[in-house]
């Protein structure tokens, strides 16, 4: 089980979130973009680990994104992804964002 609260109200400022596994050992992650797909009508979170440096490798978490109206998100609106080929258009989508070199000024 993963707890998640998610504000996404202020786009200019880097957002950051806790995860709290079923341990309840929390790990504080910087969301690093959220799109939608039209062809899956959902919308996707990814995330990376707080503080990394800008050349470290790190692996990348990315969820099925649900939040409110007012851009919020408790647990019940992060979702894993179990699809093979819903996980090749994130993955997609996240390696055009990586190769925009805009993305990272």
């Amino acid at each position: 089980m993963v707890h998640v609260l998610i504000n996404m109200a202020n786009q200019n400022e880097i957002q950051n979130i806790t995860l709290v596994d079923e341990n309840g050992d929390e790990t504080l992650y910087e969301i690093l973009f959220t799109f939608h797909s039209d062809e899956y009508s959902k919308d996707y979170i990814l995330l990376i680990p707080e503080g990394v440096e800008d050349d470290e490798e790190v692996d990348i978490q990315a969820y099925i994104f649900n939040p409110d109206e007012n851009g919020e998100a408790t647990e019940e609106d992060l979702i894993q992804i179990e699809d093979d080929k819903e996980w090749d258009m994130v993955e997609e989508v996240l390696n055009t964002f990586l190769d925009d070199d805009n993305n990272f000024e």
